[in-house]
């Protein structure tokens, strides 16, 4: 088989704060801006990586979904425990850097992990937990 990571989504509940972070913080490329019905479907990615993609979307959109359960996801995207996504930089240190003076949370500095990787992460304006691991 022939399969690649082509998107991922992770939902938003502010358009205007995910596109400054993703575009402005993190540098990511706005290749898509859907709007409908007063929501927005944004898909941001690395310049140099065409064929990845995060799509920030209104969870309230998903279909089948009650309003309980959209409650609850808003309740979790509030508290960040709803979506993650982990991301990889060269550079550990100066992207930390560049995101704390940024208004990104913090939720951990780089640090060595006894998984074997290094690591530091955020969280994104809707709650969303950003790991950044650096490449070795």
């Amino acid at each position: 088989m022939d399969i690649t990571i082509y998107q991922a989504l992770l939902p938003h509940d502010d358009p205007d704060a995910s596109l400054a972070f993703y575009r402005d913080t993190l540098g990511f490329e706005v290749r898509n801006d859907v709007e409908y019905g007063g929501m927005h479907w944004i898909t941001v990615g690395p310049a140099d990586q065409p064929g990845t993609s995060i799509v920030l979307y209104p969870p309230a959109a998903t279909p089948g979904i009650t309003d309980d359960e959209r409650r609850t996801i808003a309740e979790m995207m509030a508290k960040g425990t709803y979506a993650s996504i982990n991301l990889a930089t060269a550079d550990l240190d100066g992207t930390f850097e560049r995101l704390q003076a940024s208004d990104a949370e913090v939720v951990q500095e780089p640090t060595e992990q006894p998984y074997g990787v290094r690591d530091c992460a955020f969280r994104d304006p809707a709650g969303n937990l950003i790991r950044i691991q650096e490449q070795r």
